[in-house]
């Protein structure tokens, strides 16, 4: 039976997004995907920096550049596109009256830029005190680093994770690593999206919005999960372990006869299994071995024997073995076989959407599943001012001899 479906959890929510690049974006993409009304304010002739970080751009339906970058378009659909000068009095005035109607607004300025043009929090609140209002920066509002900019690639070494991320010092190729997106910009999104959200519930009670002040380093040392205990505990900063984990063994790649997988053993009952499919029982029953804090102290014995076992058979055949056993354990697929995956296929994350100059723009979907009101998918990333006339017209009333006199 089809359940009926409700509209989009956030559906009348309207949301003022002055961010760009990518933390504040990526926000503002999950609260639009949640059915939120997102407005984005753009400069004028250059409009959100990623719209300009390619190539690769979107194409068009005959398979030509379109002037989008891929980039931008990752962390903006479902969003309006207003140009407007905020450095103008007339431009600023503008965003203040349409954040009389809105519900939440997210900006990413430095510390205090935003105060010359009336459009801090403390002027916003005294027009709208039951508005949300997201700063994202790089060292957060206070501290002495809050006047500096801050970036995620700088941010992932001096929050810590790079220093976690690489090959171990005594191999080759070691050294510090940054991951292969950027997840101090995304983590710092996704916290975010979870703190507007629940301020948004604390609103039905008390009525008043409130300041959010979110940092890049504060979430790339909050994300640090386990690793920060591992510190705290011991006294003893981690060190990088490659593709190893710092508290389970075995937890890691291997090579096969023909290629590499990952072989994650969560518990001891799945090492027993494991070490019956690679034919080396014997291990499981070793006192130093048999449960995992043993393990982790005899890593250095222990591995060269699943390394030597590991490199007898097919990667193939290690999977299916594996997985017959319920042992995780897994290829790695670049991004192309990513999308080949039946599993990612099944689960609809390749889709597209209709797009102004391209006419559909490919896009990777929302994770998030509700089961009566589902995530809102209406259209790719916008082209730069595209609902400038539209969003005047409607939201703030204007005619469209003021909108012309404006435009020029």
């Amino acid at each position: 039976m089809t359940p009926s479906l409700r509209p989009a959890p956030l559906t009348g929510i309207r949301v003022l997004d002055l961010t760009r690049v990518l933390a504040g974006p990526w926000c503002t993409q999950n609260l639009a995907d949640l059915g939120a009304e997102v407005i984005k304010i753009e400069r004028p002739g250059a409009g959100d920096d990623t719209r300009g970080w390619g190539p690769p751009y979107i194409k068009d339906i005959h398979g030509k550049d379109t002037t989008q970058a891929a980039y931008y378009a990752s962390a903006n659909r479902n969003k309006q596109s207003v140009a407007i000068d905020i450095a103008t009095e007339r431009g600023a005035s503008l965003v203040r009256e349409l954040s009389k109607q809105c519900d939440i607004l997210v900006e990413n300025f430095k510390v205090g830029g935003l105060r010359k043009y009336g459009l801090d929090y403390d002027s916003i609140r005294a027009i709208n005190p039951a508005l949300i209002y997201c700063s994202i920066t790089g060292f957060g509002q206070t501290g002495p680093y809050a006047s500096r900019p801050g970036y995620d690639f700088m941010i992932q070494g001096m929050g810590g994770l790079m220093s976690i991320t690489g090959e171990r010092d005594d191999l080759p190729g070691a050294g510090p690593q940054k991951a292969g997106v950027a997840v101090a910009d995304l983590m710092t999104g996704m916290y975010s999206t979870v703190g507007i959200l629940a301020a948004l519930h604390e609103r039905g009670r008390s009525g008043l919005g409130q300041h959010i002040d979110m940092a890049l380093l504060d979430c790339q040392v909050a994300m640090l999960a386990n690793q920060n205990l591992n510190f705290m505990a011991t006294g003893n900063a981690p060190k990088r372990a490659g593709n190893a984990h710092q508290n389970l063994v075995p937890y890691q790649v291997f090579a096969a006869a023909d290629g590499h997988l990952i072989v994650a053993v969560g518990n001891d009952t799945q090492f027993k299994a494991y070490c019956q499919v690679i034919g080396q029982p014997s291990l499981a029953v070793d006192t130093r071995f048999k449960i995992n804090a043993n393990r982790v102290i005899h890593r250095e014995t222990l591995v060269p024997l699943l390394v030597a076992a590991m490199a007898s058979r097919p990667r193939d055949y290690w999977l299916a073995a594996l997985e017959r056993v319920g042992v995780p354990a897994g290829p790695i697929n670049t991004i192309e076989e990513v999308y080949e995956n039946p599993q990612v296929k099944a689960r609809g994350m390749y889709q597209t959407l209709p797009h102004s100059s391209a006419g559909q723009a490919p896009m990777a979907a929302s994770p998030l599943r509700f089961s009566h009101s589902p995530v809102n998918y209406r259209h790719a990333a916008p082209l730069l001012g595209e609902h400038t006339e539209q969003v005047l017209r409607e939201r703030l009333g204007l005619s469209d001899k003021e909108i012309k006199e404006l435009l020029s």
